[in-house]
């Protein structure tokens, strides 16, 4: 059963931009942190961006300035606008939802691929 629906991945030159979505169930976008993790290949995955339900929000240094994340409550998205694209960027991306009840496991999209060519 998949709980994340995303979209907006695709290829790029560098310097240029992509907005990802995910779509969530109400339930699960309402208890939960939402964010967005990459993987590129021979590397471990990792915590690109995370909003909580009252946005606060966080990055990984490699992103900050470049990447926002945010979330509209009414449709139960969160989004991932990403300017100045670097060939670095190239990877799966994954929408995730860490749910804030205690021993509730975590819920993630099918993932989307972003590449970035120079």
């Amino acid at each position: 059963q998949v709980e994340l629906v995303e979209s907006g991945g695709g290829s790029v030159q560098a310097g240029g931009s992509l907005r990802l979505s995910c779509v969530a169930s109400r339930m699960i976008f309402s208890i939960s942190t939402m964010g967005w993790y990459r993987q590129a290949p021979g590397k471990q995955r990792e915590l690109v961006a995370a909003i909580t339900r009252g946005s606060n929000t966080n990055y990984v240094d490699s992103v900050k300035g470049r990447f926002t994340i945010s979330r509209d409550d009414a449709k139960n998205t969160v989004y991932l606008q990403m300017n100045s694209l670097k060939p670095e960027d190239t990877a799966v991306y994954y929408c995730n939802a860490d749910l804030v009840i205690p021993g509730r496991r975590d819920y993630w999209g099918q993932g989307t691929q972003v590449t970035v060519s120079s």
